[in-house]
């Protein structure tokens, strides 16, 4: 890590106000504390199935089988499980569009949470990762995971805003947002992965976004930005936002029908939050779309 580079405070040596990295804005501030102080079972439960601890949804279908009876005593178990599977299935996917990545090479994971998806792609590519945050106690989780796996000379996470990171330029191969990039504006945030990736490098993102065609954001949609605290963008500004940062799209994918069983699913377990309904029924009515873009940097 060099000199420029910054690592998470302890929450005591923050004296209760949150670490901001410059730049920064009063919203992010309240996304710092909001982060900070976010302890939801559905996240923390999940992760505790093998270690992986993710900040985001799932794809694919629900194995059934696995899923077992209902009534046995064992079943919330296993119905956490197979939440955590789907979840770790849309990491993999993701991983799978950063195009070829050596061991040699470096990625970045722009709002990398309690740092699941810096793991799976270390252990996939053999590399090295590094992750940012605004909140520091998502870095030390993450941080603290890497040393328990023996894996922190590769994976390391800092508190660091990713409109602004330390990161030198032209010198990543891959980067990524994974349900993150609804908490900053989008041309800022394409002009710093733009920045930092190499020519030829790869960005990929997951996302939530609400569908142009429907005309304006829903209620559902609505009622999504008000539960995260976020600003959810619609697919026609990404694909706009990267074509201003020399950014081009390779490729589209809509992953709404396959994140839809994870949310069926999710909505009958112990887990529920109360964001359940409005990420059905957005899904359902096409107001809102689950989406993959992987672009290339020329």
């Amino acid at each position: 890590m060099t000199n420029t580079e910054l690592t998470a405070p302890s929450p005591a040596s923050a004296g209760g106000s949150p670490f901001i990295p410059s730049p920064a804005t009063p919203y992010q501030g309240d996304i710092s504390r909001y982060w900070d102080s976010e302890a939801r079972p559905v996240n923390l439960r999940l992760g505790d199935v093998d270690g992986l601890y993710h900040h985001h949804y799932g794809i694919g279908d629900i194995d059934r089988a696995a899923l077992g009876d209902s009534s046995d005593s064992a079943y919330e178990k296993r119905l956490i499980a197979e939440l955590h599977r789907l979840e770790s299935a849309q990491a993999d996917l993701l991983l799978d569009h950063l195009g070829p990545v050596e061991r040699g090479d470096t990625l970045v994971d722009a709002g990398c949470g309690r740092g699941g998806s810096m793991v799976m792609a270390h252990q996939r590519f053999g590399c090295g990762v590094k992750g940012v945050t605004l909140s520091a106690k998502q870095a030390e989780f993450a941080n603290g995971r890497a040393r328990e796996l023996g894996i922190d000379d590769h994976v390391r996470a800092r508190v660091c805003n990713m409109l602004g990171t330390p990161f030198e330029t032209g010198r990543t191969t891959a980067s990524w947002n994974n349900e993150s990039s609804m908490y900053v504006d989008l041309d800022d945030l394409f002009a710093e992965h733009s920045r930092i990736l190499k020519v030829g490098g790869r960005y990929v993102t997951i996302t939530g976004c609400w569908n142009p065609r429907y005309g304006q954001p829903s209620k559902w949609v609505s009622q999504i930005n008000a539960h995260f605290e976020c600003n959810i963008h619609s697919r026609r500004e990404y694909l706009r936002a990267m074509a201003n940062n020399r950014l081009v799209p390779q490729a589209v994918i809509d992953l709404t029908p396959e994140t839809l069983p994870y949310w069926e699913l999710r909505a009958t377990s112990s887990l529920v939050t109360g964001i359940e309904e409005a990420f059905i029924n957005s899904y359902k009515d096409g107001s809102f779309q689950y989406v993959l873009i992987a672009a290339d940097r020329v």
